[in-house]
């Protein structure tokens, strides 16, 4: 299959099942972590650097942008994204959820910094996620822990019906395509390096 083509692509085993496995154990933890924070008033109930409950797209999930272990895996997966697309890339930013049981991913296109985006199943019940190809074909695509879509985010149209499992953890790791002149000025998601928290972008440092 080509992306280049298709605008989307499945990748088998993308990482070791071995990490899938450590990183879906981790995302636990720090979901607990976060709750405790929360529950002993730790942290602020504003305070997003261990992550937060909701999201716009998808209120029942334990959401976190920019975690430092999955932040890594998408700089190392740099170099695999180059091939397995056709493209030269750039990484923008990470973004980990843990989904609950009823939960949904509305239809939608992403912004610029999605425009190389991945999903990447980490594990848990198993949740399809839906796309719109470039025909208007509506697919259905079941991922094992470890496999990884890889589609246009910003021109496919993707969704994910209601979750019927307890749980299923999924990290996207998303991506701008360096023949558009505009991916230098949004590198790593206009922040000064990768690991560091939304709020910490380059034009609020000036």
């Amino acid at each position: 299959m080509s992306y280049k083509k298709n605008k989307y692509k499945i990748v088998k085993n993308a990482i070791p099942e071995s990490v899938a496995l450590f990183l879906f154990d981790y995302f636990q933890m720090k979901r607990n972590v976060y709750h405790t924070f929360k529950n002993t008033t730790y942290i602020s109930k504003h305070d997003e650097d261990w992550g937060k409950v909701g999201d716009v797209q998808c209120p029942k999930s334990y959401n976190h942008y920019s975690d430092i272990a999955m932040e890594t895996v998408l700089d190392l997966l740099t170099e695999k994204m180059n091939k397995e697309t056709g493209l030269k890339v750039s990484p923008t930013y990470s973004y980990a959820r843990l989904y609950e049981k009823g939960a949904e991913l509305e239809r939608h296109t992403d912004r610029f910094s999605c425009e190389v985006s991945t999903t990447l199943n980490l594990g848990g019940d198993v949740w399809p996620i839906w796309l719109e190809d470039t025909k208007g074909k509506e697919i259905e695509i079941k991922l094992n822990p470890s496999d990884m879509l890889i589609y246009s985010g910003c021109e496919l149209p993707h969704w994910r019906n209601k979750f019927e499992g307890n749980m299923c953890i999924q990290v996207f790791l998303h991506y701008n395509d360096m023949s558009n002149p505009q991916w230098e000025n949004n590198k790593y998601d206009e922040r000064p390096h990768l690991g560091l928290p939304s709020w910490f972008k380059e034009k609020k440092l000036l």
